[in-house]
């Protein structure tokens, strides 16, 4: 579909995220409704060029900025959480997603998401470990983590977590 834009639209996708920049859009159909009316674009061209220009627009650090909108107070405890599974070997990646960010070696062992405006759920991937008080099941993040660790301030990120998060990276092999 994008190979034979040119010729079915008039326009590569470029020149389309291009037009598109001209108006700021709020919904996905108000731009899609625009690209159609004032183009004559079909429905399934308006789709695929609004959804594609979306997708260029967040970057990694873009992710991020957006999931900490409104709780800029969580931003010390995500770098000191980057820092710290950073620091635990060349072979980490840190993977922003929309709602999360995946921290990943040869698979995720940790997940990071602001849960409220106050809070940061750390989910770790330990199987087989007991529950806690503090490490808890990992409720709203079903499969992709085992465990979930609440966060509210950077002193939490101690030396427990940290062996936690050890732990889950030692098993990530």
């Amino acid at each position: 579909m994008i190979d034979n834009m040119p010729a079915k639209t008039g326009k590569s996708l470029s020149e389309w995220k291009s037009a598109l920049k001209s108006k700021p859009f709020e919904k996905h159909s108000e731009a899609v409704n625009f690209l159609k009316k004032e183009y004559g674009v079909t429905h399934g061209f308006a789709n695929t060029i609004v959804k594609l220009s979306k997708e260029e627009d967040h970057g990694p650090q873009d992710l991020v900025t957006n999931q900490y909108k409104g709780k800029e107070g969580l931003i010390p405890i995500y770098d000191a959480l980057i820092s710290f599974v950073s620091a635990l070997g060349e072979d980490v990646k840190v993977v922003p997603k929309k709602t999360s960010v995946s921290i990943v070696r040869n698979r995720q062992f940790t997940l990071i998401k602001p849960a409220t405006k106050t809070r940061i759920d750390l989910g770790l991937k330990l199987r087989g470990k007991p529950t806690t008080k503090r490490l808890e099941n990992s409720g709203p993040f079903g499969t992709m983590c085992t465990h979930r660790v609440k966060l509210c301030n950077t002193d939490e990120i101690d030396e427990e977590l940290k062996s936690w998060i050890k732990e889950a990276y030692s098993e990530a092999i």
